[in-house]
């Protein structure tokens, strides 16, 4: 495995743990926000390269640029439930969420945050993400082992429960799927 890739991986689940604890992470189980509130935010974006972007399709964003009915991101920037990540071509972004999940997205790739239920002292946490195009790389969090995390895709959807996984999407919606070995265990 590319060494490379592993550095990706270690920055951005330590810096998903440095970076989550000043946010308000709590969130309601599969309802949309209603017109014009902001709910609690579910994750943040660590980093971003090139042109990526969020549609909020449950969210009234106000004072904000938008080009379209997709906003650019840039690094900081909070995510909900129901938004959908777009990377353009020769973009990239990194995602963490509150329970410590961390998603690397690559570039022409396309991401939907359908559901994510997390309370650090709850058994019944849940997260569904549905990876629509491109390749992603990811390390489970807390909602893997103490929950229900799945993944979505084009030709299944995924049982997580605690590993770091490479999915690939091509054009055709064939999905590639492998397994990072972990070192010592």
């Amino acid at each position: 495995m590319p060494m490379r890739l592993l550095a990706m991986i270690g920055f951005a689940l330590v810096t998903s743990l440095l970076s989550c604890p000043d946010l308000a992470w709590s969130q309601r189980p599969s309802e949309p926000a209603p017109l014009g509130a902001l709910e609690s935010p579910i994750g943040r974006v660590l980093s971003v390269s090139g042109t990526v972007t969020v549609e909020r399709t449950a969210l009234v964003v106000s004072q904000v640029a938008v080009t379209g009915s997709a906003i650019q991101l840039k690094d900081k920037d909070l995510v909900y439930r129901g938004d959908t990540i777009q990377t353009g071509g020769d973009s990239k972004a990194s995602l963490t969420f509150a329970d410590g999940t961390a998603f690397n997205i690559s570039s022409n790739a396309r991401m939907t945050l359908n559901e994510f239920v997390y309370d650090p002292n709850s058994k019944a946490n849940s997260s569904l993400f549905s990876l629509v195009k491109g390749a992603f790389t990811f390390v489970a969090g807390k909602v893997a082992k103490t929950g229900n995390m799945k993944i979505d895709t084009p030709a299944a959807t995924m049982g997580i429960r605690g590993t770091t996984p490479h999915v690939v999407i091509a054009e055709d919606g064939t999905v590639k799927f492998s397994t990072l070995v972990e070192e010592q265990k």
